[in-house]
């Protein structure tokens, strides 16, 4: 690979991941080793040191396709990011099954924040909607064809823009709140597949600087897309299987990134060359990393769609890949070949060398990363803790209590609730808990979190993604690099030489002939 990618298909790249994050109360469990207990699930968890397997194991069943809450991510002042689906709405657990959820929630804090991604956030289909609707006016569609001066209008109607504006002030939100308190903060999606990649990338990508260079971003796909289990192949739908399931996820997260690389240039080690490569591999039928929809169909090899991992050429893949691509110059052939598909981050494969250079970013800075040690006090340093349990969920900007604190009945977490709605800003707690208010503003926030601004003219279209030709026609045919451009301008040159001088020899022919 040209930039080193963590795959998340083993437990040691789990092990260095929570090392690096410094998270020494959280631990690898082989729990789901087999995906015997679920499918869409990855191989390997991050839960809590203090929870055994064997109590582990009675949490599954309590929510949606047995994805229960685990770690995202660390930060340094140690709160905790989790991802989970939503409650499974039949099941009524024990004294012992809510024990073991709640050490799930709670994640070794007194205080857990639950943020329903149901709630402001845009649908599947709502997405997709709105993306036909764009792709339809860039793309100067001859049944949308609008005049010029009704473009703009008529791209505010498509509320693409809106979607992407709203993915970032969340993501900006719960970036504030985990830096800000010492807490856990729970991402429940109904299915945690989709919007929860979206905004689990996002929020590292404004907090962690690591996840802003190649290889912490690549790392960075494969754990909260690849491993997490995605639906690739029903929201990019290459073959055409059905319409019903499409959505551009992956592109609302290359969007909101490339709209924080627009106002943070030097803050990114990679470019929009390196996205706009990177949405267009999601097309490529080559790489085994968009081609399936969790581990478990790559591992075990799914029947479900035309393109069979059962199969293996007798020259492997990197020699097919290498003849169906044509690529010459830059590729050598591995001593020892691959016997499945390369994944995406292969990036020699496909593009050349010049290419690859243009994935760099000039203008980045190397930042010197925190060590994170998970015991780290940033800025508040006069953070109190509430002396019992407490749970919240994150509305609008609102921060409201809960009560009971796992509504198992209703499925999802209770809006409806006798306590006051508390602002993220100023959280003033009742008699039983603590009091704090937050200090989180422009001045005081750590260096390393990024705060964009989310409304206005400042969230705005992403031109050289959208304003092109259709990608899925193209798929194989890379843009020009500037050898290939200069060779163009040169060949031209050459052209017009040659024409210049047979120009002038007929000239002097035609002069001396009228001497004579």
């Amino acid at each position: 690979m040209d930039f080193p990618t963590h795959l998340f298909e083993t437990a040691a790249d789990w092990e260095n991941e929570t090392e690096r994050l410094g998270a020494s109360v959280w631990r690898v469990s082989p729990v789901n080793e087999r995906c015997d207990i679920s499918t869409s699930l990855s191989k390997y968890i991050v839960v809590p040191c203090k929870l055994l397997d064997h109590d582990l194991k009675k949490t599954f069943a309590h929510f949606n396709q047995w994805r229960i809450p685990r770690l995202s991510w660390h930060h340094p002042s140690g709160s905790d990011l989790l991802r989970s689906a939503g409650f499974q709405t039949n099941t009524d657990p024990d004294k012992e099954n809510v024990k073991a959820i709640k050490s799930l929630l709670f994640a070794n804090h007194s205080q857990c924040v639950i943020v329903d991604m149901n709630e402001e956030l845009p649908t599947v289909s709502d997405l997709q909607t709105s993306y036909i609707k764009l792709r339809g006016l860039c793309l100067n569609d001859p049944s949308t064809s609008v005049s010029d001066e009704k473009w703009f209008s008529n791209l505010d109607s498509t509320h693409w823009l809106d979607h992407v504006r709203i993915c970032l002030k969340k993501a900006c939100d719960i970036s504030l709140l985990l830096c800000d308190r010492r807490l856990s903060v729970v991402l429940q999606e109904p299915d945690d597949r989709d919007m929860n990649c979206v905004m689990t990338s996002l929020v590292q990508v404004i907090s962690d600087p690591h996840a802003r260079t190649l290889s912490g971003f690549q790392s960075l796909v494969q754990k909260e897309w690849v491993s997490a289990g995605h639906p690739f192949m029903q929201r990019i739908n290459l073959y055409r299987h059905t319409d019903k399931e499409d959505s551009p996820m992956f592109l609302l997260l290359l969007d909101c990134v490339w709209q924080l690389m627009h106002q943070f240039p030097s803050t990114f080690e990679f470019t929009e060359s390196y996205l706009i490569a990177l949405q267009d591999s999601i097309y490529n039928p080559f790489c085994s990393s968009f081609m399936h929809n969790c581990q478990w169909d790559r591992v075990r090899g799914s029947q479900r769609h035309s393109f069979s991992q059962t199969y293996t050429p007798i020259i492997g893949w990197q020699d097919i890949v290498r003849e169906k691509i044509f690529l010459k110059g830059d590729y050598k052939a591995r001593e020892e070949r691959n016997t499945s598909p390369p994944t995406v981050w292969e990036w020699g494969l496909f593009y050349s060398h010049l290419h690859r250079q243009q994935f760099r970013n000039p203008l980045y800075q190397t930042q010197e990363h925190t060590v994170l040690n998970g015991n780290g006090i940033l800025h508040n340093s006069n953070k109190l803790e509430a002396t019992s349990p407490s749970i919240f969920l994150l509305s609008k900007g609102f921060l409201i209590p809960q009560s009971p604190l796992f509504p198992w009945k209703s499925g999802t977490v209770s809006k409806k609730n006798n306590r006051r709605a508390q602002s993220l800003e100023n959280l003033l707690e009742d008699d039983r808990q603590l009091k704090f208010k937050s200090n989180i503003d422009a001045s005081s926030a750590p260096g390393d979190l990024l705060q964009p601004l989310c409304f206005g003219p400042w969230v705005r279209l992403w031109k050289r993604c959208y304003l092109r030709c259709d990608m899925e026609k193209q798929i194989h045919t890379p843009p020009p690099t500037l050898v290939d451009l200069a060779k163009e301008v040169k060949s031209l040159q050459e052209k017009l030489r040659n024409h210049h001088i047979n120009s002038k020899h007929n000239i002097n022919g035609v002069a001396r002939s009228s001497i004579r």
